[in-house]
């Protein structure tokens, strides 16, 4: 029986949307997605969809929503060790009442994509001149980059260069190009950035993209091995 799954776009216009920062509402998002196969809701997108006004997950929450990606590995426990200890800068406090506020489930999603290919010191490292540490709003700077906009663009880029099959039929070198062309091109539309940050986060999408890619790799040699591990007689 086929499962309820949302594309890493998405989940990224869900995240927009319930900052009332997307043209589409929370729950047309859901319920388009519903009507490609028409399957049993999870709880967390039926909770969305009877009340779409929400500022704030708590990590079992965010765990369920990236459950519902492809190559996602995201579970609360592994989050409970970002939060307290590998990323603690940026979660030292939940920004929304109890609970993590929509832009530091963004960057636990983006943890979960790039860990594929980068260490937690390399992702702190770039976080660092991207994202502000964990902050009470109202003393926020709000000079940097959003953590939803970044995770809406590097799915976006995603979404429209995978049905290029990128990294599946095409060449390696051909790939690696378009992917930087587009990296570059939505990181330096970015103008209020810095040079610094607009070549980080250049290099955050690519890398992004790339961990992506990385993950269905890793998925596909799962499944194999589980072939040969688990179907011999």
């Amino acid at each position: 029986m086929e499962s309820y799954t949302l594309t890493r776009q998405e989940l990224a216009f869900l995240l927009l949307a319930l900052e009332e920062n997307c043209p589409h509402k929370a729950t047309e998002i859901l319920q388009n997605s519903w009507n490609k196969n028409r399957v049993v809701l999870p709880s967390i997108v039926e909770k969305l969809m009877r009340c779409s006004e929400r500022k704030g997950f708590s990590l079992h929450e965010i765990a369920d929503l990236g459950n519902l990606l492809e190559f996602s590995t995201l579970s609360a426990t592994s989050m409970q060790n970002w939060v307290k200890r590998d990323f603690k800068l940026y979660f030292s406090c939940p920004m929304a009442g109890k609970k993590y506020s929509l832009k530091q489930a963004a960057m636990l999603l983006m943890i979960d994509d790039l860990k594929s290919n980068l260490d937690f010191e390399t992702i702190r490292r770039l976080f660092s001149i991207l994202f502000e540490p964990s902050r009470k709003e109202e003393q926020s700077t709000g000079n940097l980059v959003s953590p939803l906009v970044l995770f809406s663009t590097y799915s976006t880029m995603y979404e429209e260069l995978d049905g290029l099959k990128i990294g599946r039929t095409m060449n390696v070198d051909t790939m690696e190009g378009i992917i930087l062309e587009n990296a570059v091109g939505a990181a330096y539309n970015m103008k209020s950035l810095t040079a610094e940050q607009q070549a980080a986060l250049c290099n955050i999408l690519f890398v992004a993209v790339i961990s992506i890619q990385s993950a269905y790799f890793q998925s596909l040699a799962r499944r194999y091995c589980q072939e040969i591990l688990y179907m011999k007689k």
